[in-house]
């Protein structure tokens, strides 16, 4: 093993902790609270252990359901409560006395046009301020004067003081009309039918009867009628804050219980099915033996809770460290784990507070992180994880077995449908199988706990929600995980193989003997990785990059030069050094502009690792002689390859040139060629930072050789093509 493999290993463990116990004490948290959780029962299912007898008397909750009609009647019950308003009649009188004496002051003092430019209320409608202005045109009608106007205010008071005789009651229309109301009189209600008293239209109609008595000219009577119901107001009034006590009174009188079962009393029988009222009993006896334990048991149970997680959660440690060792070591991707299963850990908290008659824990998808996780890093990592998370999200439901038995059900054939995804569309094909899943398991147990049809295709609709969104959802976070975690997924890789990708499309068109040898090399890569267990589209992909930096000066590289003109034939071995190394650092900064991933810019520097440049190196020993030249002048930078696939890459990209440099390949030249090519890799030690086992370069020699023979295999030469070849 590379000792800086080591290094990096030892770096960061106090990180890896950290996440470790962030998400248990995050998780632990979001347990329900006040319970001793022990098994989550449903209705229909048969109590297998032994008689459970109560230890102490505990209250029997109602059904949530019925506690809610309950309460929902109670409140339908209670009377809007209404205040008397003392001042009501004092304030329309003295108003209206008021605005009388203003306005025969106005009248008695001023001219007739002034005063009619001083009237004009806002509160009255044009008809009816011509009505009143004509009592003051005593040329116009000189038998009225100013008896008439007067008659018109004492009027006016008398119909104020017969319309109070009764109440008059002002109920606003954001309140649910009943047909009784209650009257608060100091600390006592007085219920009283809502239709005894006038509202404010009832009272203008009782009015326009009033004013009707009094024997005034139509136009007047009618000036009257809107001028005094200006002055109308309520002797009733509602109050909100004393309907809304009475409301929260009424909702804490009804009671949360049903009935109370004794110490000694049996609360379920072994073999006993477990009824509705059973199963109030069981839940109501976990509550209240969570709460009569105390807060020293609920210290103790917390952590209890939190070694229930850390054991869930060190399966999949253990099986990251012994198997996945990359993403054990890399912070970044199990931050990301971590992410996955505090966020479907605090939705199902988050379902758990929500008292709804409906099966709504099916929207929490857990399809869509284990699709997520199996695309990101692949399907077994996917499969355990999915494993983990059921009984994690079981356990926060109350060790509920039938809601872990779906979720691992459905969501293992998600992460088959994703296990080899070869665009994003392929995701949305997960619905079905998601669907299918969720079908098979609520069928079983809702057949097994006889649950009504009706129950059963309400899961279905709700499953076929989850089916629908989870693909959606695994679309979405997919992208964002990519982007904020830097996260290299075969779906990245498939679109970087693209050739219609700016720097292919570029080192096709600039440099195309490079894009012919970095294709070939895919080829090679790709079956080797499949041989030695890597990941063949990774190599292959990085095949395609590793020469990019070459479409800056293509004309410096032998294969790009399409004459016998060589431009190192007039340049010293440093300058020729020089351009060779600098392809290196341009292709590095060519990835950089073009948001290449970090997976594939390695590929770059490490192809070539710290070898030497042999042909100037000698070259040089030839000119300057063997003192006076330095080898760490003519070599690469490195560093040396640290992973499957970028030896596999170093290794293909020696095997192809050297082979291409055969004139008449037969077998025997090549096998001999891609050995000693592979044998002077390993002994110069550029492959000692890579896993590369010696079972996988013997691997590796078949599958170049197979590839190498069958590109380069002899063909017959047509007749008179030597003529043809000269032309």
């Amino acid at each position: 093993m590379a000792k800086s493999e080591e290094e990096n290993k030892k770096q960061g463990m106090k990180v890896r902790i950290l996440i470790g116990l962030a998400t248990v004490v995050l998780i632990t948290f979001m347990f329900p609270r006040g319970e001793s959780i022990e098994s989550e029962l449903t209705v229909g299912s048969v109590w297998t252990h032994e008689d459970l007898i109560a230890p102490f008397s505990f209250p029997v909750k109602k059904d949530p359901k019925i506690y809610r009609e309950e309460v929902k009647e109670a409140v339908a019950a209670v009377y809007p409560v209404f205040t008397k308003n003392p001042n009501a009649v004092i304030r329309s009188l003295d108003s209206l006395k008021a605005y009388n004496t203003y306005l025969q002051k106005i009248m008695e003092e001023s001219s007739v046009s002034d005063s009619l430019q001083k009237l004009n209320p806002s509160f009255l409608s044009d008809e009816s301020f011509n009505a009143i202005k004509s009592l003051m045109n005593t040329e116009k009608y000189p038998e009225r004067g100013k008896i008439s106007y007067k008659k018109f205010f004492s009027s006016a008071r008398l119909a104020v003081e017969k319309l109070y005789s009764g109440d008059i009651i002002h109920i606003p229309g954001n309140i649910l009309r009943r047909d009784s109301i209650a009257i608060r009189t100091g600390n006592f209600d007085k219920i009283e039918p809502a239709g005894k008293f006038l509202n404010i239209r009832q009272a203008k109609e009782e009015l326009s009867k009033i004013i009707a008595l009094i024997n005034l000219p139509p136009e007047i009577t009618k000036a009257e009628e809107e001028y005094i119901s200006h002055f109308i107001f309520p002797t009733l009034v509602y109050n909100q804050k004393m309907t809304d006590e009475e409301t929260e009174q009424a909702k804490t009188n009804v009671s949360k219980y049903s009935g109370i079962v004794n110490e000694n009393e049996r609360i379920v029988a072994k073999h006993d099915r477990i009824t509705r009222e059973i199963k109030l009993k069981i839940d109501s006896y976990k509550e209240a033996k969570g709460e009569k334990l105390g807060y020293d048991s609920d210290f103790w149970q917390m952590i209890g809770k939190g070694l229930h997680i850390a054991f869930l959660l060190s399966l999949l440690t253990i099986y990251l460290f012994l198997f996945r060792k990359k993403i054990f070591y890399d912070n970044r991707k199990l931050f990301l784990l971590s992410i996955n299963f505090i966020l479907l850990s605090f939705i199902t908290f988050l379902i758990n507070q929500i008292s709804l008659n409906a099966p709504i824990q099916f929207f929490i998808f857990i399809p869509a992180s284990a699709m997520l996780i199996t695309i990101i890093f692949d399907s077994r990592v996917g499969f355990y994880s999915t494993v983990i998370l059921a009984l994690v999200t079981g356990a926060i439901k109350g060790n509920d077995y039938s809601f872990m038995a779906m979720n691992l059900f459905a969501s293992a054939l998600s992460v088959y449908t994703v296990r080899d995804i070869k665009n994003r569309s392929q995701i949305f094909r997960s619905f079905l199988f998601i669907l299918l899943g969720y079908a098979i398991a609520i069928s079983a147990f809702g057949l097994e706990g006889f649950a009504p049809s009706e129950s059963i295709f309400m899961e279905f609709a709700f499953a076929g929600t989850n089916a629908l969104i989870s693909p959606v959802l695994t679309y979405g976070l997919l992208i964002f995980f990519e982007r904020f975690f830097k996260i290299t997924t075969d779906l990245t890789l498939l679109e970087l193989s693209n050739f219609d990708r700016p720097l292919l499309r570029e080192l096709a068109r600039k440099a195309p003997g490079t894009f012919n040898h970095s294709m070939t090399m895919g080829t090679l890569a790709e079956a080797a990785a499949e041989r030695v267990g890597a990941n063949p589209l990774l190599a292959r992909v990085g095949a395609y990059y590793h020469d990019i930096g070459k479409t800056i000066s293509p004309q410096n590289f032998v294969e790009n030069q399409l004459d016998s003109q060589n431009v190192h034939e007039n340049l010293s071995p440093e300058e020729s050094v020089n351009m060779i190394i600098k392809h290196v650092t341009e292709g590095i900064n060519l990835a950089k502009e073009y948001d290449v991933p970090r997976e594939i810019i390695d590929f770059i520097p490490m192809h070539h690792g710290t070898m030497i440049i042999a042909y100037f190196y000698d070259k040089a020993r030839k000119l300057y002689g063997d003192e006076k030249v330095k080898v760490e002048d003519y070599k690469y930078p490195g560093p040396k390859p640290n992973t499957k696939e970028t030896a596999i890459i170093m290794l293909a990209d020696g095997c192809e040139s050297a082979v291409r440099s055969i004139d008449e390949p037969d077998p025997a030249k090549v096998e001999n060629l891609v050995s000693k090519i592979i044998e002077s890799r390993i002994t110069d030690g550029q492959l000692d930072e890579s896993p590369i086992t010696f079972s996988d370069v013997s691997k590796i020699k078949e599958a170049f050789t197979g590839i190498l023979l069958g590109q380069h295999h002899r063909r017959i030469r047509y007749p008179k093509q030597d003529e043809m070849e000269k032309g």
